[in-house]
């Protein structure tokens, strides 16, 4: 497997587990900056290498009055505030070409949305940044066709790339985690991660927003660490209640420390 470098560390087999960890989209920069604050204090007393992650827009929201987050310019001053104060490498969303370039001033992974994965142009925007690539396979993808999208990256001058399984749709309004996924996905030569809050959604299933099932997050990512994933997305909040996106799949911070100290020692197992 190609492991591949983010600020100071390796994701990929023998090295430490990653995690990507953070709202899902920038609410404001004063609860950015707490959160970041508040995360890596969680992270620091684990040999998890911790990735901040946040959106400066969520373009896929499922109503037009959603709020989408603070835009480009602002987001990216934001995430940048982030990785000077804090020492720590960023992700976030990237849904146009002509983004790319800006994102990878300031980010050290760009990802490309689930819905986005088999956007030619999008693909090759990020990738001829020469940052770190995470695509997220799409709901509609099956694990085997996601070759060709590293092959995109690849062919783009760009090997460093991560692959996320957020689950697959089954039915109307409703996902399911197919752990196969993740040794498929490893057959390209690339590090893999596992997406245990958005697996847990029910598209559109509260009508006009996404609903889920925020109690299965801590056994989706353990089921997959135990599959050996090389790095989880796990979209936390200090106040999930108030989240202004993905509200019922956003994972507590109170929650957090105990599941890092489990995924930990389980990780160790299924590295051993």
């Amino acid at each position: 497997m190609h492991c591949v470098e983010v600020a100071d560390f390796l994701i990929g087999e023998g090295h430490p587990l990653a995690i990507i960890s953070g709202p899902c989209v920038i609410e404001s920069e004063a609860h950015t900056m707490r959160s970041a604050d508040m995360l890596k204090k969680m992270f620091a007393d684990t040999p998890i290498n911790f990735i901040f992650k946040s959106s400066y827009d969520k373009a896929n929201r499922t109503s037009i009055q959603s709020f989408r987050g603070p835009g480009l310019e602002e987001g990216l001053r934001i995430l940048e505030k982030v990785k000077r104060e804090f020492d720590l490498p960023v992700l976030t969303d990237v849904h146009q070409p002509q983004d790319a370039a800006a994102v990878a001033e300031v980010c050290d992974i760009l990802q490309i949305p689930a819905f986005l994965c088999r956007q030619t142009d999008l693909i090759v925007a990020v990738a001829e940044t020469k940052r770190v690539v995470n695509v997220k396979k799409g709901q509609f993808m099956a694990p085997w066709d996601m070759k060709n999208v590293v092959e995109k990256i690849r062919l783009s001058g760009n090997n460093k790339i991560i692959l996320t399984d957020r689950g697959v749709t089954f039915g109307y309004n409703n996902l399911v985690a197919d752990m196969r996924s993740i040794p498929i996905m490893q057959t390209f030569g690339v590090p893999t991660c596992f997406d245990a809050t958005h697996s847990v959604q029910l598209p559109g299933g509260a009508g006009n927003a996404t609903g889920g099932n925020r109690e299965f997050i801590p056994i989706l990512a353990r089921a997959a660490v135990a599959a050996g994933a090389n790095c989880l997305f796990l979209e936390t909040h200090p106040d999930p209640q108030r989240a202004m996106s993905d509200a019922a799949t956003v994972l507590d911070f109170k929650e957090l420390p105990a599941l890092l100290d489990l995924l930990t020692r389980l990780y160790e197992v299924v590295q051993a």
